[in-house]
């Protein structure tokens, strides 16, 4: 399973012996954390990358800000993004803080397949006054663990997978000069200096983690990109659901559905296509609204919307009539395993 918030993390920290860690040097080393990810397909071209730059003694005054830079297959080549914001990131002097974050499309394995995910892992950096430098691995995929985020062990993804994550951590310990401090637990899973501890040792914190904690994570993140609103169908239904399929360019990026029995409908967002998949969300959302303010019920509402002239940049319905569901729980698993 694919989720919004990580799984878990590793953090390095490296102190200045002497100079400044500058913030060349440290995209350097996310550059070179990426390469290492990279070597084993755990990270692919096609991320992105932000920078920041704030005065330590007040985060609000902000010298640099720049968000969505896009990362080919050399994060650091000359003329990029990254390179020409970190050029930016140099002129400034004083007690800084200094953030980069690079986040990493991906694949992880299956027998006899290989899927992508927008946001497998992200490389987090910060530098704090030029002195320190903490380095952080997140990672958003439990194809590192001997169970699922749903309670399934999963000893065939687990085999194929975990031995990357492990060599992964081990080539960035190499680079770095230090072993990693895990994380803590969190309700997925509890890190280790090698990946993850065995869930089935000691059971995971939670029942079915991702069915309690994904679906509400991902309405906060939909929900956070639209005005609030009481004129809306209800989000969540004990019955069975019809839904289609949205993409765009080929790709899935999420579904929209509608109860069979009662007064709800939604969009729920593929998690593994990134941050598309909410921010059409939330087009498709406001379009249910208005269906919604119209006094349609939820599967005319479908209808309706799939009659509706084609809107490309928010993706296209792709199915000519409404496909079945067992439940909502069952569209949801759909929308965050693949």
């Amino acid at each position: 399973m694919i989720t919004s918030t990580p799984i878990g993390d590793w953090t390095w920290e490296l102190t200045a012996d002497s100079g400044e860690i500058r913030p060349t040097r440290a995209a350097q080393i996310a550059a070179a954390i990426w390469n290492e990810l990279a070597e084993r397909e755990l990270a692919l071209p096609g991320g992105k990358a932000n920078v920041r730059v704030m005065n330590r003694n007040d985060p609000r005054d902000i010298h640099l800000d720049a968000r969505g830079l896009r990362i080919g297959t050399t994060p650091l080549a000359p003329r990029s993004a990254l390179a020409q914001t970190v050029a930016q990131a140099e002129a400034f002097d004083g007690d800084l803080i200094t953030v980069i974050r690079v986040e990493c499309p991906g694949l992880w394995l299956e027998p006899g397949f290989k899927y992508r995910a927008e946001k497998l892992f992200a490389i987090h950096l910060e530098v704090w006054g030029g002195r320190l430098l903490a380095v952080t691995l997140e990672t958003y995929s439990d194809a590192w663990l001997t169970m699922d985020t749903r309670n399934r062990e999963q000893p065939e993804v687990y085999a194929a997978n975990a031995p990357r994550l492990a060599a992964a951590l081990q080539a960035i310990s190499a680079l770095l000069g230090t072993a990693p401090v895990p994380g803590d637990e969190n309700h997925y899973a509890a890190p280790s200096e090698t990946g993850f501890n065995d869930l089935r040792d000691e059971g995971p914190a939670y029942d079915d983690s991702w069915g309690t904690f994904e679906g509400l994570n991902r309405a906060s993140l939909l929900q956070s990109r639209i005005p609030q609103s009481e004129d809306e169908y209800e989000q969540i239904t004990e019955h069975s659901v019809r839904y289609f399929t949205i993409q765009r360019d080929g790709r899935t990026l999420g579904f929209l559905w509608a109860s069979v029995g009662d007064a709800a409908a939604g969009y729920i967002p593929r998690t593994a296509a990134g941050d598309d998949a909410f921010d059409v969300g939330a087009a498709w959302l406001l379009a249910l609204r208005e269906a919604h303010g119209q006094g349609l019920a939820p599967l005319a509402a479908l209808d309706w919307l799939a009659k509706h002239p084609a809107r490309p940049g928010i993706g296209v319905i792709v199915e000519d009539t409404p496909q079945a569901a067992s439940s909502l729980d069952a569209l949801e698993e759909l929308s965050g395993r693949y």
